[in-house]
């Protein structure tokens, strides 16, 4: 029998199972390797690569299905929404193609499967083949399912689905639901939390079973997975009876395997971001070594949209290590999400703030289609990543990068001075709110004050306990108009006109003349009252 490759379709149907993916027309074989996820847009020039998996949203139908493999004859596999109706036009094309048919679960939404695919083909990337069966985590959960008899999962500390064995249809409901989310549902977790679960499973070096008395549901074997005292994370086997004494140490001795594999993984992950970070610095610095940095990370050199993304700092989280976990956690997801958008794209965490280079083939305002993006990635992350995006103007080739770059960070920077969060700022739209902190900052590195009739006013204020500042302000946002101005400070007119005549006198300002105007506009921006 021949070998087939790591991140064949076979391979990767067999770690799913059925749960989430079935073959509704197959070639014959299913040894062809996966090189990528793709998706479908009717609206796009659709190039699928060799080896590609491609997601054919809003496909139905014998026609259309063979239509769209048809125009992708390379690829490895097209994914429709059960159900898939298959004539023999289909199976005909299918078999001269070579091209399979496979069936996605209603349940499972798209964006589901497109990370799902997405995290078994870097498993595959990760884990080198003369390692055998251990090569890698859903090698291991699939070893440990064989081993236990039962389906299995592999979780991290925050209880994120890393890896899970076939045979996830024999479960019940909640583990599907799992499964499906890569993430254990958070009523679950409560319920876990609540009956001690965690507390028992952390505190144990054996394996413990937990009895869930819920209805429809399967009880669970766990063990957590060291290194040392520190808990990486656990491995999860739904089961209807405690396990027997050998299999409870066929699962530990197993956690010891899974702990050797989550530090190979984390310190080649780390070696990996690292050298995305360097590379991509590489490219927003715009200089000569640029397009060998695009080149290796295989991202686009023109027409880019450079993204800068920062979670909104939480005083309540103290911890620096869950801070950068958190953050690279949501660089992850921005790279996930501008790569479904774009192939060529790119994103990595430097510093703290994570940043994007986004391809944009379309003619018209590409500023606020990267907006538009940016946007929806924020609703998709939701409340429990409070963030903001700057955008950065198109950038023509990649020497024009590093302006784009500038531009997203002082996007991102107006926001934060306002205070916001989950908001996303394009370059263009508050490009006078980033002039006036790029001077704020110059006259605070040349340790300047203000000056002239707006200085006298400050001091009078100081001295005297009055509010001429104030009322000068309020004028000047008015446009002038007493009635207006005199509301928004709360006084009456007449005592507005009072105020307005003594700062004139004391601070010497000519209101008729539209260059004093602005000075002391300028000067109440950028020093405050």
């Amino acid at each position: 029998m021949k070998n087939r490759p790591r991140a064949s379709l076979g391979r990767i149907l067999q770690d799913l199972g059925t749960t989430v993916l079935d073959v509704a027309a197959s070639p014959g074989d299913l040894d062809a390797e996966v090189t990528g996820v793709h998706i479908f847009d009717p609206l796009d020039e659709l190039i699928v690569p060799p080896g590609g998996i491609l997601l054919a949203v809003g496909v139905r139908g014998a026609a259309e299905i063979c239509s769209l493999i048809e125009r992708a004859p390379a690829a490895a596999g097209v994914v429709v929404k059960l159900p898939v109706d298959v004539d023999e036009q289909v199976r005909a094309t299918v078999l001269e193609t070579g091209v399979a048919v496979l069936g996605l679960t209603r349940a499972a939404s798209w964006a589901q499967v497109a990370a799902l695919l997405r995290s078994l083909l870097a498993e595959a990337d990760l884990a080198e083949p003369e390692q055998g069966p251990q090569g890698d985590l859903f090698s291991l959960a699939n070893a440990v399912c064989a081993l236990l008899d039962a389906p299995v999962t592999i979780e991290d500390r925050s209880s994120r689905v890393l890896a899970f064995s076939g045979r996830q249809d024999e479960a019940d409901p909640g583990r599907v639901e799992t499964v499906l989310g890569r993430q254990v549902p958070e009523r679950y977790l409560r319920m876990l939390d609540e009956r001690g679960f965690f507390k028992q499973l952390y505190q144990s070096r054996a394996p413990v079973y937990m009895q869930l008395d819920d209805d429809g549901g399967i009880n669970r074997a766990a063990v957590a997975v060291r290194s040392g005292d520190e808990i990486l994370g656990s491995i999860w086997v739904a089961v209807r009876e405690p396990l027997s004494e050998q299999r409870e140490r066929a699962l530990a001795d197993a956690a010891k395997i899974v702990a050797l594999q989550l530090l190979r993984e984390r310190a080649g992950a780390d070696t990996q971001r690292r050298l995305r970070a360097d590379l991509l610095s590489t490219v927003l610095a715009g200089g000569g070594d640029a397009p060998e940095a695009a080149g290796r990370l295989g991202i686009a050199t023109a027409r880019l949209c450079v993204l800068a993304a920062q979670l909104v700092p939480d005083d309540a989280a103290a911890d620096p290590a869950r801070g950068e976990s958190d953050r690279q956690r949501f660089c992850d997801a921005l790279a996930l999400h501008v790569a479904a958008i774009h192939p060529k794209s790119a994103a990595a965490l430097i510093g703290s703030v994570a940043y994007a280079v986004l391809p944009l083939h379309s003619l018209g305002d590409e500023e606020a289609r990267a907006v538009r993006v940016a946007e929806s990635f924020l609703a998709r992350v939701g409340p429990r990543h409070a963030a903001n995006i700057g955008v950065g103007r198109l950038a023509a080739n990649l020497s024009q990068v590093a302006r784009s770059r500038a531009d997203a960070d002082r996007a991102l920077r107006v926001l934060g001075a306002r205070g916001t969060a989950g908001q996303v700022a394009g370059y263009t739209s508050v490009h006078f709110e980033s002039l006036l902190l790029q001077v704020a900052d110059v006259a605070a590195a040349e340790e300047q004050t203000p000056t002239g009739p707006y200085q006298r006013l400050l001091d009078h204020d100081a001295e005297h306990g009055t509010e001429l500042a104030a009322t000068l302000r309020a004028y000047l946002d008015a446009f002038g108009d007493v009635n207006s101005a005199s509301a928004q400070v709360h006084v009456h007119a007449n005592t507005f006109r009072y105020r307005l005549k003594r700062l004139v006198e004391i601070s010497g300002l000519n209101l008729s003349d539209p260059d004093a105007r602005l000075t002391a506009m300028l000067q109440m921006r950028i020093f405050g009252r």
